[in-house]
């Protein structure tokens, strides 16, 4: 199979694509013939050398695509079902043409939804539903901070938090500003000319997806009481000082409960996809390449076949 991997760490100049062997399905699992794989910021820290991995290493971590081999004990998936997901917790391998994985953790991709469409749903809406729905608990008439609206898991963020009835503020650059309005944030705050800190105050919740001093700031905003999850400050929340307020670190697990939620938000018109930019799986280097400037606005999705 044609696939996109690294045999040493680096940028994405040691990514290469070539032949590796085909999976091979083992019990409770089915082989996927991909036909999209989500590039996600984790794919770049691993590519640079963040955790132990053996070579060659296939990158990547959600996908779609059609279920093309049944393992032992697998009876509620069928040979040429439309599958999307996400790998197991610390396994990478979806930029390839083909994937092994639980059959437990994949669910059958909505026939209105495009295996790229799909493919860019699958991490960012779980992340967005672990956060807010799990985590966070977001409750109707609470007010939330979601940093940096114009990424994947944050442009998904705002409209699952305006499904659940909350009122929505979002940070910004210049450029996204009238993109991240338009998927119904209430307010939006251009980080480029506006301290957020000076201008939000009295916030039920904080969802940073941003880092850094960003992060940080954030607590500044909540109200006594409030919560703030975080997903882009390593695996802790970042440290604050103020006793009066909870700080989260979510746990985004793999299953196919939560991705037929994102297929039933969808579907119910409550979410819709990110804006994709497509390259071919050949391209992948490419794709990491921006990726590494943490300045991508929606996602960027691997065109598999």
């Amino acid at each position: 199979m044609k696939a996109a991997y690294i045999e040493q760490f680096g940028g994405p100049e040691v990514v290469k694509y070539g032949d590796l062997p085909d999976p091979v399905v083992g019990p409770g699992q089915v082989v996927v013939d991909a036909f999209a794989a989500s590039v996600n910021g984790a794919d770049w820290r691993v590519c640079t050398g963040h955790g132990h991995k053996e070579f060659p290493l296939i990158l990547g971590r959600d996908f779609s695509g059609v279920v093309s081999a049944l393992g032992a004990e697998v009876q509620d998936l069928g040979v040429g079902d439309e599958v999307f997901g996400v790998l197991e917790f610390g396994r990478d391998g979806t930029y390839a043409e083909k994937i092994a994985v639980g059959a437990a953790i994949v669910a059958r991709k909505p026939a209105t939804l495009s295996h790229v469409d799909a493919a860019a749903l699958a991490l960012t809406g779980l992340t967005a539903l672990y956060t807010l729905e799990d985590t966070l608990k977001l409750r109707p008439g609470e007010t939330i901070l979601i940093q940096g609206g114009a990424g994947g898991v944050a442009s998904v963020a705002i409209q699952l938090a305006k499904h659940l009835g909350a009122r929505v503020i979002s940070t910004a650059g210049t450029n996204h500003v009238a993109f991240v309005r338009e998927l119904g944030a209430d307010q939006v705050i251009d980080h480029e000319t506006t301290d957020f800190a000076r201008t939000v105050g009295n916030c039920d919740a904080v969802f940073d997806t941003v880092g850094g001093d960003v992060a940080v700031q954030s607590y500044a905003v909540l109200k006594p009481g409030g919560r703030a999850a975080f997903i882009a400050s390593g695996a802790h929340a970042p440290k604050t000082d103020r006793d009066d307020v909870t700080a989260l670190r979510p746990e985004v697990r793999r299953d196919r409960a939560h991705l037929e939620r994102i297929a039933a938000l969808c579907q119910a018109g409550a979410i819709r996809p990110p804006p994709v930019k497509v390259f071919d799986l050949a391209h992948a280097a490419e794709a990491l390449r921006i990726i590494g400037t943490h300045h991508v606005s929606g996602k960027l999705v691997l065109k598999v076949r």
